[in-house]
C-alpha cells in the first residue's frame, strides 16, 4: 500500500546530498589570541559540506554526506556524529593509510577566524571516482519510483507530485578541487548528479592556506562555475574572485552565467544580497544582530537553511516574496550559529530560528 503523507509532511522532503570534506576543528578556549598563546582548545567537528548536511537535518530535512575519512578514532567519531544528527552516511568511505584532517582555528576578538590545517595528505584528499557511491548520487531515480506511488492528502495531488519529482539537491564546495584524485571524484560526482536531475548548489568556501597559490584557487574555483544553478559567495569571496574592492550589484553580476538560477552574496551581520535568473528580481535581506562568539559555520548554516526550504519546490526561486522570507530564515540560522564556539554544536533547530525571527 502506498504511504499516506500530508502535503506539508516532512516525509515528503527531497534528499540533499553534500559532497566534500569533514574534519576536526580545534577552537581556542579564549578569543583574540594566537594559536601559540591559546591556553587550550575545544574539539569541534566541522568541514563545510558536512556542516551543511547537519544544518539541513537539524531543520528537519533529509540529508546525506559523501566523502572520505581516516580509518582512525577521529574519522569514526565524525561518522558517528553524522549518524547521531540524522544524516545518511552511506556515501562515506574510510582510508586505512591516511588520517582524518585537522584544523586549528584562531578566533579574533570579533569572532572572525584564521586557519592552520593538517592535511599531508588527509583522507578526504584521497577519495577516488571508483569509491563514489553512485547509487546514492543517482538516488533521485529511486526517489521518483517511490513518489509515484504516494497518495497525497488534502487534494492537490499532481502539483505536489511534480514538486516532489523535482526535489533533489547536490551541494559541494571547492576544497575537493585542490588535488587529485579527489578532484576527479568531485567532477564525476557532479556529472552523475546532474544526469540524475539534481539541482547543483555551490559554495566555494575559500580557504587560501590550502591552495598552492591565490591564482590556482581562483582558476580552479571558476573551472566549475558554470555547472552550478545556485551559488553562494561571501563578500570576501566576491572580492577575491572578481579582483574588485567593491561589493555591489555590478561586481556580483560579473559572476553571473546563463545557467544560474540564484546568486547569493552573504554580508555577515548585514544579511545578504540576492540575484535571480534574467534579473527578474534582485535585492537585499537584512541580517540579525546577535552577540557573536565564533563565525565558523555561519555560511554553512545559511546554505543548509536555504536548501532545506527550496528542495521540494524550486518555483520559490521565481517568487520574490517567498524567496525573501526564506532568506530571512537563512540569515537567522547564520546569526544563531555565531553565538557558540564550533559550527555543528551551534547549528539551530527550526524552533530556535523562529524564536529569533519572531522576536526581531
Amino acid at each position: 500500500m502506498a504511504p499516506d503523507i500530508g502535503v506539508n509532511g516532512a516525509s515528503g522532503g527531497g534528499l540533499i546530498l553534500s559532497f566534500g570534506e569533514m574534519l576536526i576543528d580545534f577552537v581556542p578556549t579564549v578569543s583574540g589570541v594566537s594559536l601559540a598563546e591559546a591556553p587550550g582548545f575545544l574539539k569541534a567537528p566541522g568541514g563545510a559540506p558536512a556542516n551543511v548536511a547537519i544544518a539541513v537535518a537539524r531543520l528537519g530535512g533529509k540529508a546525506a554526506f559523501s566523502g572520505k575519512l581516516g580509518d582512525d578514532e577521529f574519522g569514526h567519531m565524525l561518522a558517528g556524529i553524522l549518524k547521531e544528527n540524522g544524516v545518511r552516511g552511506d556515501g562515506i568511505t574510510f582510508d586505512v593509510g591516511a588520517r582524518t584532517a585537522l584544523a586549528f582555528v584562531t578566533l579574533r576578538a570579533d569572532g572572525e577566524r584564521e586557519f592552520m590545517f593538517y592535511r599531508n595528505p588527509s583522507a578526504d584528499m584521497l577519495l577516488t571516482p571508483e569509491e563514489l557511491n553512485l547509487e546514492l548520487i543517482r538516488s533521485v531515480a529511486r526517489y521518483l519510483v517511490v513518489v509515484s506511488g504516494v497518495r497525497v492528502k488534502h487534494g492537490g495531488g499532481r502539483r505536489m507530485l511534480l514538486a516532489c519529482m523535482r526535489a533533489k539537491v547536490f551541494h559541494y564546495g571547492s576544497i575537493s578541487l585542490i588535488v587529485e584524485p579527489c578532484r576527479s571524484a568531485h567532477l564525476r560526482a557532479m556529472e552523475v548528479a546532474k544526469e540524475a536531475g539534481a539541482l547543483l548548489s555551490y559554495d566555494p568556501n575559500l580557504r587560501l592556506p590550502l591552495w598552492p597559490s591565490a591564482e590556482e584557487a581562483r582558476e580552479q574555483i571558476m573551472s566549475i562555475w558554470e555547472k552550478a544553478e545556485i551559488i553562494k559567495v561571501s563578500d570576501v569571496e566576491l572580492e577575491f574572485l572578481t579582483g574588485s574592492d567593491k561589493v555591489d550589484d555590478a561586481t556580483a553580476l560579473s559572476l553571473w552565467h546563463p545557467g544560474l538560477k540564484l546568486l547569493l552574496v552573504t554580508l555577515g551581520e548585514k544579511g545578504c544580497n540576492y540575484y535571480t535568473k534574467g534579473m527578474h528580481f534582485h535585492g537585499s535581506v537584512e541580517g540579525f544582530h546577535v552577540k557573536t562568539v565564533d563565525t565558523t559555520g555561519a555560511g554553512d548554516s545559511f546554505v543548509g537553511a536555504l536548501l532545506c526550504k527550496i528542495v521540494d519546490d524550486h518555483s520559490v526561486l521565481e517568487d520574490e516574496t517567498r524567496l525573501r522570507e526564506i532568506l530571512k530564515f537563512a540569515n537567522a540560522c547564520g546569526a544563531i550559529t555565531t553565538t557558540k564556539k564550533g559550527a555543528i554544536p551551534a547549528l539551530p533547530t527550526e524552533a530556535d530560528v523562529l524564536t529569533l525571527v519572531h522576536g526581531a
